[in-house]
């Protein structure tokens, strides 16, 4: 075998009370794509983020083509052929889309970087809107920003913190192809995903962090996923789900309880809504990227909202949640709504507010608590530690800080938070999106009991698996409007040609 292109050993990373890296190793070979698995909090995006020079180890070493390197700033990383994409945008909000591409370009002239950019969203089929400044823009096309971004450097070592998480299945496919035609060339790929299915379609290699330990290193040839599964959660969890891999890998799949997840975590619907009371209705609804929006959700139904990101999803989801007022149209929707927002940094958590102190926003809407009304401090921490409790969120208390949170245990947070308001009412946008499989199978069965409870849930995925598992009645959000999907339509294939302009608009 050759030579590492790079090396981590016995990397060491504390944040406060937190201790997210011991002691943990990585190697990545030059033609292989390597994929870091590991349950919410095991350290995987702090190792990627030492390996792109965001995060200082405290101890430990890293080499670089066989020498010892300090990197300490992406731009170190950057000048020894590592690139980043990382889990949390570190685009400039401010400059266009084209000006965030041109700054890891410098020295090129302006034809020069045109023409790398137009023939890099060539190459990788990802289409962005070059003249939009970034603030403009939703998740989707901020991700895709990102990993242009750090395609146009020609990396020798490519690191991929949750690159798939808001792209379509078609935009993913076309990335992993990528990935694997980076591979071929010679390259290091190191790639972090939840979603088993597609790390395990195509890495080479796979390494296993636990509580910031590495504990399985292996070809993925000669692992299974109950293996897997085992090392990321524990033996005791592994004998409790039951593998199904008679097909091979890409037929990988786990059960839990009730829940059937497969590697991209989704569930078959247990609800069964049908004439429930209407909860929420909007009539011929305008706001902002809203077009004449009609749609009714009853109690007990999970209503399943598909979509290529940008089409009017997040829109629809602050209308429904009481958030933004439509412009023209009718909007009724319940005093209290639960809302699991699609960006947990801008619209879910305070960073510098502790757990506790973040339920209390969710609890202050309430109508028994209002913005008027003193809570008692003591209830609201007990209600955070039962949040903390129920939805194991690794945190080593209620006064942690949010940001000191791994992306999935915040997501958690915001999840237990909501789920705890009792409203008629949730909508969710990309609920599980950053969390493990037995963390997202445990999501899905709670969303799923509270339809049961006569809950009305809106769920928004750019996930197709998880809106077609868990959804009772599904639409398709196209250019600002609501698209019908009849029973025939629902798969895989039929959403998905109906995401791309087809179908009949509801009226």
């Amino acid at each position: 075998m050759s030579q590492p292109l790079v090396r981590l050993r016995s990397i060491d990373r504390r944040f406060g009370l937190i201790q997210a890296l011991s002691g943990a190793d990585l190697d990545l070979y030059p033609g292989e794509v390597h994929g870091v698995l590991g349950a919410n909090g095991a350290g995987k995006s702090t190792l990627l983020n030492v390996l792109g020079g965001l995060v200082s180890p405290d101890s430990g070493g890293i080499e670089v083509g066989g020498a010892l390197v300090k990197l300490r700033s992406p731009r170190d990383a950057w000048s020894l052929g590592i690139g980043l994409v990382h889990q949390h945008f570190t685009l400039v909000p401010a400059l266009s889309v084209r000006d965030n591409l041109r700054l890891g370009l410098r020295g090129r002239s302006f034809s020069e970087a045109g023409a790398a950019v137009e023939a890099t969203m060539a190459r990788t089929g990802l289409r962005v809107p070059l003249e939009t400044n970034v603030s403009e823009l939703g998740v989707g096309d901020r991700q895709r920003t990102e990993i242009l971004k750090a395609l146009l450097r020609d990396p020798q070592v490519l690191v991929l913190d949750e690159p798939t998480a808001v792209l379509t299945p078609e935009e993913a496919d076309g990335l992993f192809a990528l990935l694997r035609d980076l591979a071929r060339e010679g390259r290091a790929v190191a790639l972090v995903a939840h979603k088993l299915d597609e790390v395990l379609a195509v890495s080479d290699r796979l390494t296993v962090l636990r509580t910031g330990r590495t504990v399985m290193t292996a070809p993925r040839s000669q692992v299974s996923v109950r293996q897997l599964v085992a090392k990321m959660l524990g033996d005791g969890v592994a004998d409790e789900v039951a593998i199904g891999e008679q097909a091979g890998p890409s037929s990988d799949a786990v059960v839990a309880g009730n829940a059937q997840v497969s590697g991209s975590a989704s569930v078959t619907s247990l609800s069964t809504a049908s004439g429930g009371t209407v909860v929420a209705s909007l009539v011929a609804v305008h706001a902002d990227s809203l077009k004449g929006v009609q749609l009714e959700v009853r109690a007990g139904e999970v209503r399943g909202i598909a979509g290529v990101e940008g089409n009017g999803q997040h829109d629809l989801a602050l209308v429904l949640s009481g958030r933004k007022s439509p412009s023209l149209g009718r909007a009724d929707i319940p005093k209290e709504v639960a809302f699991i927002p699609q960006d947990r940094h801008a619209e879910g958590l305070v960073a510098d507010f502790d757990l506790t102190e973040n339920v209390a926003l969710a609890l202050s809407r309430m109508e028994e608590f209002g913005p008027s009304v003193m809570m008692p401090w003591g209830v609201l921490r007990d209600e955070a530690e039962r949040i903390r409790a129920r939805f194991e969120v690794v945190a080593p208390s209620t006064e942690t800080r949010a940001r000191f949170l791994s992306g999935g245990n915040q997501q958690r947070v915001i999840i237990g938070r909501e789920l705890a308001l009792n409203a008629p009412m949730l909508v969710a946008e990309n609920p599980t999106r950053g969390l493990d499989v037995a963390a997202a199978a445990y999501v899905h069965g709670e969303l799923l009991k509270l339809a049961a409870e006569g809950v009305a849930i809106v769920l928004i995925s750019t996930d197709l698996d998880e809106v077609l598992g868990l959804a009772d009645s599904v639409s398709v959000m196209t250019k600002g409007r609501i698209v019908e999907v009849s029973e025939a339509q629902k798969t895989r294939e039929g959403v998905g040609a109906l995401m791309l302009g087809g179908g009949k608009v509801s009226k």
